[in-house]
């Protein structure tokens, strides 16, 4: 296993410039490797270790749906309800003026809402704002469907997640997270660089992918060593190099504009602390003794929202098949399987963005699962059809690292 995971990392055609992946067996860690470059510069080499922390992409959505559960478990969300009920304006598809658009359908990706180009809504837009009567909203591209509980992964659903979590508490999200979840979770992540403790921003690694002349560039994250002033966000542009905006928060207006902390993944979390979130799924929603999740709102994670069909929804290439709430499932049979030569179910979260590749998996009603985080590829995934995994519907390094692991296991 050492020797597979060396060979994907350096400069080569396939290669990624650093990664991290740690297994438990049975509730005890077991195996644990970090390799590769955290930030690429020509004069210092700094690598990736178990406290490199990235921006870990879409495994972000896991934690909003564990502060939207928490939420429910108070009293404050119905998962069921109108979400309008928790916004300050009316959310509907206007194909379907009638039918509400539920807490649920926004955790399970069946709002009927699509992404466009961006997923955060600019600071200076509110969402009430960002909607239209007609359903186009600005440049962005983004729009509602015209099918009925049909799914589609859009990123947008978190954001507006986010908005709700700020509205029922009257906190702006990333703080209420910070002190309810992560901390609960023996974590410093943030959703702010800007917020991170210094010690922990300098551990913060750049997200990485080759330009025409065949050199690594930074798509984001890339400071060089320069935390933005506090309560700043910093809006990076990942297709021009070098363009970076900043917004201070201090007139932002909680329960207005959630996207911008980008609950759907911008969670900048460390490999240490995405283990202690695989000890505590694996542990029934339990954390060094501490409940996070009671066991009803861990079941309604972990219960199938929707189960394609054939023709209810759209699998992004065949990777999803079923989901839960922030969750999907993973059938050790099926074309988005982990494993090539063994067939074991998994559970959990993947995370694509920018170049970087995450995952917290688990093999459901076991102590046993891995979490890994690659900081770069070669080549546009979503773009590049040299990225398609061999034997699976996922991604190449996702197919080399998780296959590894299952021989492993």
């Amino acid at each position: 296993m050492d020797s597979e995971l060396e060979e994907m990392t350096g400069d080569g055609d396939f290669q990624v410039p650093g990664l991290g992946v740690i297994v438990y067996r049975e509730g005890a860690q077991v195996y644990s490797k970090f390799l590769g470059r955290r930030v690429i510069g020509k004069r210092n080499f700094k690598p990736v270790t178990s406290d490199t922390r990235f921006r870990a992409a879409s495994i972000s959505k896991m934690f909003t749906v564990f502060t939207i559960l928490q939420l429910v478990e108070q009293g404050k969300i119905n998962l069921d309800e109108d979400v309008s009920e928790y916004l300050n304006f009316e959310l509907r598809n206007p194909n379907f003026r009638q039918k509400k658009i539920t807490v649920r359908n926004l955790a399970s990706h069946t709002s009927s809402l699509r992404d466009g180009t961006i997923y955060s809504i600019p600071p200076n837009f509110s969402l009430a704002e960002f909607f239209k009567s007609d359903g186009k909203f600005f440049e962005s591209g983004a729009h509602f469907g015209t099918e009925e509980n049909f799914f589609t992964y859009s990123n947008l659903n978190y954001g507006i997640l986010g908005t709700v979590i700020e509205n029922v508490t009257g906190v702006r999200f990333d703080i209420y997270q910070k002190k309810n979840i992560l901390a609960q979770l023996e974590t410093r992540a943030d959703y702010l660089p800007s917020n991170l403790l210094r010690a922990d921003f300098e551990k913060l690694g750049a997200i990485y992918q080759k330009n025409q002349r065949g050199d690594w560039y930074a798509k984001i994250d890339d400071f060089k060593n320069i935390q933005p002033p506090q309560d700043t966000i910093s809006l990076q542009n990942p297709y021009k190099e070098n363009f970076r905006q900043s917004y201070s928060l201090k007139d932002y207006k909680i329960g207005t504009n959630g996207t911008i902390f980008s609950p759907q993944g911008g969670l900048r979390i460390s490999f240490e602390e995405m283990a202690n979130t695989l000890e505590m799924l694996m542990n029934g929603g339990i954390f060094h003794g501490k409940q996070i999740l009671s066991q009803k709102s861990f079941a309604e994670m972990f219960k199938p929202q929707w189960i394609y069909n054939g023709k209810n929804g759209s699998t992004c290439g065949g990777v999803f098949q079923s989901y839960g709430l922030g969750v999907y499932f993973i059938d050790g049979k099926s074309s988005n399987r982990l494993c090539k030569n063994h067939e074991i179910n998994f559970v959990g979260h993947s995370g694509e963005a920018f170049g970087m590749l995450s995952g917290i998996f688990f093999i459901p009603k076991t102590k046993t699962g891995l979490i890994y985080m690659i900081n770069g590829t070669p080549f546009d995934v979503e773009k590049d059809s040299r990225s398609q995994g061999i034997f699976s519907d996922n991604y190449i390094w996702e197919e080399k690292i998780i296959d590894a692991v299952c021989n492993f296991l």
